[in-house]
């Protein structure tokens, strides 16, 4: 088995932008005085310098804060109204988003479980198969609300295949309850979990109960913007009442400390992996679970990454980034486990691994090469098997497989091309189609080319441009730049019927492999994280720069778009270089780099931006925070995006930076909020919700560009 990090670095890969080159009227945002903030005179002495923070007060849940938050939603609403032809765009999108989507199956038992989606159904709804075949649904997540904002967050089944722990959120939110299921009646148990952030239900070997991690209940009663501290192990038993709930493990003088759980394949191991935030580096401890024995902290030192892959009784298979960061095998007796008895089973090579699964006794092995997927099989010991024939160049998820299985399943897409899965079975050894998606569009009429690019400082930098065939470089072709760059998350190809929909207009969908991510191994997000971050901002204009200058584009049909993490991208963008783009969307984004460590999970992210308390990090910070970097100048049409309910990436960050571009603004050009309601951070949102954020985010962006929406695009 894999197991994860207990704190899910993920990220909303949010794809797709359209553009034909037709005249249109230009649209100009009305305010009224709710939807004007009034900067306060709030200054702050940190080591020594004075911050000035005149809209803190939009941190506040107050009447006022809200009165504001309202008017801006109207404003926005009202300017991305009378944008022509959005319509149009809608109904292209769902269009191609309208086929039947079925995931790669997972067993358990004598029972195989997968997802399957409609087409436009809100969330996908979970079915089973039994030996004989029958199918029957055994969770729609869609009768779980009427609006579909309460969203199936993860499920876990027991060994037995007979019992469904499953979690849920609200609007978004991070925090999670966990119910159960009989799979056989449908009945729903009476056992409910809650107070979960960033955890699974782990089953126990017997099928008697699940490890879990939860926080306890936020002391402020603020569950959004509370900070979380002091994540502990417990183990419920089905039948009883969480009161009851066995504590296993907690670890009060390491109040940042996150537990990874697992239990291993044959259930004699309780297996914790301990995060300190979002750092990639963890520790290792385990528990047996046959005898009555205390934790053993196997690993205790933070100095690399160790992933366990699953073991052959007291040899732990991992995989590690110690002393090679494209990652590496090794095996660990933990009965003589001393760093000098460790074993080399795959050494590191020029790829960095992806993922990998112990199957039919072998290791299956998932590498990046150059950003793209490449499937690999060793024998126990490290010999190579053999390479797996891929259908093309795009991205591998999986391996998905039991030790115990001699087949596995793997899924394969690109920006063209949707998820298609396959089956690899050992006895042939070759790879068979298991499901591929009936689709409304023909994929060879799309193009999805690799380029490289140098960076400032002379990096070569991937990046993969995604258009429709006869295409012409004449340097006026609408373009999307969308791109991430941090947390060690690789931005591999990933299909999106929206993107689909921008090609159709006429768009390029580039997206740049920036430093901060995985995709060349640890050593490329080191190279953009801490003191190194203005890395990733210089290969993100670096890329811009080569779009131009190759008669892809040019600044006036140029639109910059990132979540997240890049959202803080975005916000770097229209403080360092807003000349390079028309247009500049930044969602849901970490734009105060001087206080985000101060609300919810945010002091997980110091380990990659480092914190404004630590004397030494603070320059850096203050450098590039956008809030704090915005200055009386012509800014770009910017449309700042987030959501009342998200509780990871809070909204007070884009309030405070949406209310200071406004202020500050000194072009023509409008500076909107696009605030959705009862919506959280990306995860779990309804399909309809988000055909119409792609919607708008097209649609403003070719008003951006001086473009009209055609009334019918196919």
């Amino acid at each position: 088995m894999e197991l994860k990090s207990i704190l899910a670095k993920q990220h909303l890969l949010v794809a797709g932008f359209t553009a034909l080159v037709m005249g249109c009227q230009t649209q100009t945002v009305k305010e009224d005085s709710s939807s004007v903030a009034l900067a306060g005179n709030t200054v702050e002495t940190i080591h020594g310098v004075e911050v000035a923070d005149p809209y803190r007060f939009l941190e506040v849940e107050s009447k006022e804060t809200k009165k504001w938050v309202k008017a801006q939603q109207l404003s926005g609403q009202e300017y991305l109204s009378g944008i022509k032809n959005k319509s149009a765009v809608v109904e292209r999108i769902t269009q191609l988003w309208n086929y039947e989507k079925i995931s790669a199956p997972f067993e358990h038992g004598d029972n195989t479980f997968f997802y399957r989606n409609d087409g436009l159904q809100a969330q996908s709804v979970l079915f089973v198969k039994n030996e004989q075949g029958t199918e029957k649904v055994v969770l729609d997540p869609n009768t779980l609300s009427t609006d579909g904002t309460v969203a199936l967050s993860s499920v876990s089944v027991s060994g037995d295949g007979k019992t469904l722990a499953y979690g849920t959120s609200n609007s978004g939110s991070d925090w999670q309850q966990w119910q159960f299921v009989d799979v056989e009646t449908g009945a729903k148990l009476k056992d409910e979990l809650k107070w979960i952030k960033f955890s699974s239900a782990v089953w126990d070997h017997n099928n008697e109960g699940v490890f879990y991690a939860r926080y306890d209940a936020p002391a402020g009663g603020n569950l959004l913007a509370d900070v979380n501290f002091n994540q502990k192990v417990y183990y419920h038993k089905i039948g009883t009442e969480q009161s009851q709930d066995v504590l296993v493990y907690e670890r009060p003088q390491n109040k940042d400390w996150g537990f990874g759980i697992g239990v291993s394949e044959k259930g004699d191991y309780l297996l914790l992996s301990i995060s300190q935030g979002t750092d990639s580096r963890n520790r290792f401890f385990y528990k047996s679970l046959e005898q009555d024995s205390d934790v053993v902290e196997l690993i205790i030192d933070l100095e690399a990454e160790y992933l366990f892959l699953g073991n052959d009784k007291s040899v732990f298979y991992f995989k590690t980034d110690l002393d090679a960061p494209n990652g590496r095998v090794i095996a660990v007796d933990v009965n003589n486990s001393d760093k000098q008895n460790w074993k080399t089973i795959i050494p590191e090579s020029k790829d960095p691994i992806s993922s990998i699964a112990i199957v039919n006794d072998h290791l299956v092995v998932s590498y990046l090469h150059d950003v793209l997927g490449k499937l690999s099989i060793f024998s126990m010991n490290g010999d190579l098997r053999q390479d797996v024939a891929l259908p093309g160049k795009g991205k591998v998820a999986g391996p998905y497989g039991k030790r115990s299985k001699d087949y596995f399943y793997y899924v394969f897409n690109s920006y063209i091309q949707p998820k298609t899965t396959y089956k690899f079975d050992f006895k042939t050894g070759e790879s068979s189609l298991f499901v591929e998606p009936k689709i409304s569009f023909n994929p060879d009429d799309y193009v999805s080319e690799q380029v490289f690019y140098k960076s400032k400082d002379g990096t070569r930098v991937p990046m993969m441009l995604s258009y429709k065939k006869g295409l012409k470089k004449d340097g006026a072709n609408p373009t999307l730049l969308y791109a991430y760059g941090g947390f060690a998350i690789s931005l591999t190809p990933k299909f999106s019927p929206a993107n689909i929909a921008w090609m159709d207009l006429g768009g390029i969908y580039a997206v740049p492999n920036l430093r901060g991510g995985a995709e060349y191994g640890e050593s490329w997000h080191q190279a953009g994280m801490l003191d190194k971050k203005q890395n990733v901002f210089d290969d993100y204009y670096a890329a811009a720069e080569y779009l131009i200058s190759e008669n892809y584009t040019n600044t006036s049909k140029l639109g910059a778009y990132g979540r997240s993490n890049g959202g803080l991208l975005m916000g770097a963008v229209l403080t360092q270089r807003p000349e390079l783009f028309a247009a500049v969307l930044p969602a849901v984004g970490v734009l105060d780099m001087l206080r985000f460590h101060k609300f919810t999970i945010g002091w997980a992210w110091a380990s990659e931006y480092g914190s404004a308390d630590v004397a030494e990090q603070f320059p850096a910070l203050l450098a590039y925070s956008p809030y704090h970097n915005v200055t009386a100048r012509e800014y770009p049409a910017t449309m700042v995006m987030t959501a009342d309910h998200d509780d990871r990436v809070v909204p007070l960050h884009s309030f405070k930076f949406g209310a200071m571009m406004q202020e500050k603004q000194q072009g023509e050009e409008p500076i909107i909020m696009r605030i959705e309601s009862k919506a959280g951070h990306g995860a779990g949102k309804p399909t309809s919700m988000k055909i119409d954020e792609f919607a708008d985010i097209y649609t403003f962006l070719f008003e951006s560009f001086g473009l009209a929406i055609p009334a019918k695009i196919n």
